[in-house]
């Protein structure tokens, strides 16, 4: 219950100043997290947001549970946009009416690699376009997850493990068919 009492207490974490929506639309492959209940097990988890025609974002969250080869699992929330002059300030509705804060804390200038974070530091989303980042990489965005207050050792990493016939088995979303030659060479790397 304090710990309750402390998160509610917390200075949110800052977003970055701008992001550019259209860019930053596609597929995101998951590279670790603080995972909710559902994405516990998960392996080749793959975030993928489309604009909608009313502005809100179309996401698809699909992995496999449990092994690379496990039950292809598919959620679909949609993504709010609440702050309209950075784009950076999200909310995630999973059961209406109910909006989970979806902050984009990290985005590198080539909208390679974004961390997603909350006020409540009891989640936060690693993810890039590749299904692996340089192990130098990740220990930096690990460290900057950890300066923004979270407890870095509640973050996993998500197994990515693709084979050419498992990557196009994950449903694309129309805006990213230009990602599939990514997956594809994903078991590759």
């Amino acid at each position: 219950m304090l710990s309750a009492c402390g998160n509610q207490n917390m200075k949110p974490i800052e977003t970055v100043e701008q992001v550019d929506i259209d860019r930053f639309m596609g597929d995101w492959y998951v590279i670790a997290n603080i995972p909710t209940f559902i994405e516990t097990g998960a392996y080749n988890a793959i975030e993928s947001y489309a604009m909608n025609e009313d502005g809100t974002i179309a996401t698809t969250f699909t992995f496999r549970d449990g092994a690379p080869d496990g039950e292809l699992k598919t959620y679909k929330p949609t993504g709010f946009i609440v702050d309209e002059q950075s784009n950076a300030l999200w909310g995630m509705q999973f059961i209406w009416p109910f909006k989970a804060e979806f902050r984009v804390i990290y985005l590198d200038d080539e909208y390679q690699t974004t961390i997603i974070g909350r006020s409540k530091r009891d989640y936060v989303w690693l993810m890039s376009r590749q299904p692996a980042i340089e192990d130098n990489r990740y220990s930096s965005l690990l460290a900057f997850i950890e300066s923004q207050g979270y407890d870095i050792s509640k973050v996993q990493k998500v197994p990515q493990i693709w084979s050419s016939s498992s990557a196009t088995e994950i449903p694309v979303t129309d805006d990213s068919i230009t990602d599939i030659s990514i997956r594809n060479n994903g078991g590759a790397k």
